[in-house]
């Protein structure tokens, strides 16, 4: 990016404002590139927490903690800078995972009842429909309440899940 800055620069002094144009379309892309890939990392340890989740029908205090603080994280990176529009909008969830739940079962391996599934085998075991739902589900939550009500918000949430009464009592 520091070369693109520089090039940039360069085709504003020369007066060359085509190339400059184009350098920051460029540009551009590239953060919004940068965006998108964080936000994945996130809805891929997101998906991995509601695998365990669905095999084990268990949820832990770090399961939980890890699927808020993935929605908190994809809330603020999703947000544009003007404040008023998304990276991701709400209906282009689907896509992202379609993809990333097949990264998310094959990492969850390692986890899922303490490894004892190879990723070959949690394919075939992982409701991925199911999955992905809740995903879609707990992602809405992100256009419709602010930080601050957030992690209440999917605590709630987390209630529902298999497992999630007896985390809320302890």
């Amino acid at each position: 990016m520091i070369q693109e800055l520089e090039d940039l620069k360069n085709s504003i002094l020369e007066q060359r404002y085509e190339d400059a144009l184009t350098l920051i379309y460029e540009l551009d892309g590239m953060s919004r590139q940068t965006k998108i890939n964080a936000i994945e990392s996130f809805v891929i340890r997101m998906l991995i927490h509601l695998i365990k989740n669905q095999l084990e029908q268990r949820l832990t205090n770090s399961w939980a903690a890890s699927i808020r603080g993935s929605l908190i994280e994809i809330k603020k990176i999703n947000l544009q800078e003007n404040k008023k529009s998304y990276y991701i909008k709400q209906d282009q969830w689907q896509e992202i995972l379609e993809e990333a739940i097949e990264v998310a079962i094959r990492d969850a391996s390692i986890e899922v009842l303490d490894g004892a599934y190879t990723s070959f085998q949690l394919l075939n075991m992982v409701d991925r429909n199911k999955i992905m739902t809740i995903a879609e589900n707990l992602l809405g939550l992100i256009y419709n309440y602010s930080k601050k009500e957030l992690p209440k918000i999917v605590d709630d949430f987390l209630i529902e899940l298999p497992g999630g009464e007896e985390w809320r009592q302890g």
